[in-house]
């Protein structure tokens, strides 16, 4: 049923139950009861907090007595707390409890099992440090040798890339709004910079995926001039070529005509009512050695900010032959995003979703381990993604070898997404994934501004105590030896005890292969600069 036709049958039918109970003046009862009912719908559509009540007037109630429904019977007849699938209860209240800027404190000990294999923890310090401030920042793009580069100073916690079109235009504005108040970077997400991510003016990440929306010809091949037209823009403060994202790596996707509204179509520049295609792979290079030129292209075009790639890993060959290419060009991005195989989208096959692209921490050290041993560390920043929610989400990512931190759910729980799941079939009943005008104008962007920007503070100043309490003054010095992991009921190791670490320079000796992990001892050798092939 139509959200017009829920929202405002259920209103008439209360007040027509009112009227009845009017004539039957007997059931006074009656009367008071959808007397009340009706002043509740009304103030439902009238008021601005909650999108849902707005979207379901009256009916909305009963979701929220279920919620209020004691822990005990909520935990065995409804929903387990932490059972994450793909996020848990906790997970999404301790986002929203800081979104509304409410206590986010939890009495009575922890839920999970600590001595279940995967249990994570920092070791903390008998001497905790003072943390003066909570905004952690990092510089990407600083080249010494580049006196044109433009670097940025980067929050360590970003909204990661979600498209308009995917988002409905009330979901963008607040987004960089909220980006705006709390000095962080919005991921524009591949469908281009459209008038709501300009009308705030927060900082800017342009995703430039297959398609090149927004950079393109009418043919869809890479367009120069209006790559500088809107690169050009102050609040763009980077260009992230997107290679492949973890939900659906190597997949590509449609919009579907019937999607393709004129606005739509504006921003991304393509003709309104036809299918709108995202290529599995670019059309302007097909090797290592091309896709770094590339990049180099759109690095001088803008006029020297800030340009990478993100990318789910898939073949290990592949990145190799990457890194191959710096080292043999002499071209290096100033970043790059590992997005993980548990990261979300709006819609993707299920075999994709579950069983293609590595998981975010194997990624992680693959990518980091890699440019380490090419001694390329100091030269690329990392950013990462893949269900990053809570600050130690944050700390744990940041001490396995990344620089920064991008978050796409997290700050749709911000919004306001309840996670229904219906991102992909336009009814999203909080106006979050939707392009429905009636749905979306349930998501009032001022209030969900405020959202967006304390839960981004309010997650910082959680890192802060926790990196305190390791004894440390900046996430940047978090590192592998911080971070213990159970890996049976009575074994525990440190992360880099666990997990393989290289030394500086080891892959440029050929000598050491033998006696690395054998993903580098077996795939470092095959891969090239020339091809994104394995020699044979």
């Amino acid at each position: 049923m139509r959200l017009f036709s829920v929202r405002y049958l259920t209103l008439f039918v209360v007040a027509v139950a009112c009227a009845l109970s009017l004539i039957l003046s007997e059931h006074y009862w009656l009367t008071l009861l959808t007397g009340a009912l009706t002043a509740v719908g009304v103030a439902d559509l009238l008021q601005t907090r909650r999108a849902l009540r707005r979207n379901y007037p009256i009916l909305a109630h009963f979701r929220f007595i279920l919620e209020g429904i004691r822990p005990e019977i909520r935990q065995y007849f409804l929903e387990d707390d932490t059972e994450a699938k793909p996020f848990s209860r906790n997970q999404r209240s301790i986002v929203y409890q800081r979104a509304k800027v409410e206590t986010d404190k939890r009495p009575f000990g922890t839920q999970l099992d600590v001595y279940e294999a995967g249990y994570e923890w920092i070791n903390h310090s008998i001497a905790p440090a003072k943390v003066a401030d909570h905004n952690f920042r990092i510089d990407i793009g600083s080249h010494p040798d580049c006196p044109r580069a433009l670097p940025y100073s980067a929050s360590v916690f970003n909204v990661s890339a979600m498209s308009f079109g995917a988002l409905s235009a009330n979901a963008i504005l607040a987004l960089n709004g909220g980006a705006r108040v709390g000095g962080f970077m919005h991921d524009t997400g591949e469908g281009s910079i459209s008038s709501y991510h300009r009308q705030n003016g927060g900082d800017l990440v342009w995703e430039i995926g297959s398609g090149y929306f927004g950079c393109r010809h009418p043919d869809g091949t890479f367009s120069e001039e209006k790559f500088v037209a809107n690169a050009s823009s102050p609040q763009v403060k980077m260009i992230e070529l997107k290679l492949s994202q973890g939900a659906k790596p190597g997949h590509g996707g449609v919009l579907p005509g019937a999607k393709v509204t004129i606005e739509i179509a504006t921003t991304r520049g393509v003709l309104p009512g036809l299918d709108c295609i995202s290529p599995a792979s670019h059309a302007e290079f097909s090797t290592p050695l091309e896709m770094l030129a590339f990049i180099e292209r759109l690095r001088t075009l803008s006029g020297g900010k800030p340009t990478g790639f993100k990318l789910a890993i898939g073949h290990p060959w592949e990145f190799f032959g990457i890194v191959k290419a710096m080292l043999a060009s002499g071209i290096t991005p100033d970043f790059i995003v590992v997005d993980g195989g548990e990261g979300g989208t709006g819609a993707a096959p299920v075999e994709f979703t579950d069983h293609v692209g590595t998981p975010l921490q194997e990624a992680l050290l693959l990518v980091h381990n890699t440019l380490v041993g090419a001694n390329l560390r100091d030269k690329v920043k990392i950013g990462a993604s893949g269900k990053i929610i809570t600050a130690f989400d944050i700390a744990r990512t940041l001490a396995l070898g990344a620089d920064w931190c991008n978050s796409a759910r997290g700050f749709m729980f911000a919004l306001g997404c309840i996670q229904s799941q219906n991102c992909h079939t336009d009814r999203c009943p909080t106006g979050v994934a939707t392009q429905d005008a009636l749905r979306q104008r349930a998501l009032v962007v001022e209030d969900k501004t405020s959202r967006v920007a304390h839960f981004h503070q309010n997650t910082l100043k959680a890192l802060a105590e926790l990196i305190a309490a390791a004894g440390l003054e900046h996430p940047s010095q978090l590192k592998p030896h911080h971070l213990v992991r159970r890996i049976s009921p009575n074994q525990v190791k440190l992360a880099s005890a666990l997990l393989p670490y290289l030394e500086p320079g080891e892959l440029l000796d050929s000598s050491q292969l033998s006696r690395l992990p054998p993903v580098f001892g077996l795939y470092w050798p095959v891969a090239q600069a020339e091809s994104f092939h394995p020699l044979t």
